[in-house]
């Protein structure tokens, strides 16, 4: 137990050093800034920007919305679809087969 107390006395020193070693006056300022979405969503976040635009958000996004559209143009969807009930069919005449026998 005591060198786990040890070590993480040894890990917050050297959290210190660094701290205290960051050279003042080259860092930007941070800031909370306001995220504009193109659909009217805001919302705040931080960054070194006080104003952020943005085109899409995730009130707006298909992923998030769970709105996602298939833009099926050459009828990869339907082709998959046909060759599931085939299949399908496949099996059926199959059992059939193995039952009549």
């Amino acid at each position: 137990m005591r060198e786990l107390i040890d070590s993480i006395l040894d890990v917050l020193e050297n959290i210190c050093y660094y701290l205290k070693a960051m050279k003042k006056e080259i860092h930007p300022t941070y800031h909370k800034a306001k995220v504009t979405c193109s659909c009217g969503n805001s919302f705040e976040v931080g960054s070194t920007v006080n104003e952020i635009n943005v085109e899409i958000c995730s009130a707006c996004h298909p992923f998030f919305t769970g709105k996602e559209k298939l833009v099926d143009t050459a009828g990869r969807v339907d082709k998959f679809r046909a060759r599931q009930k085939a299949a399908q069919k496949f099996k059926e005449a199959k059992a059939k087969k193995a039952e009549d026998k």
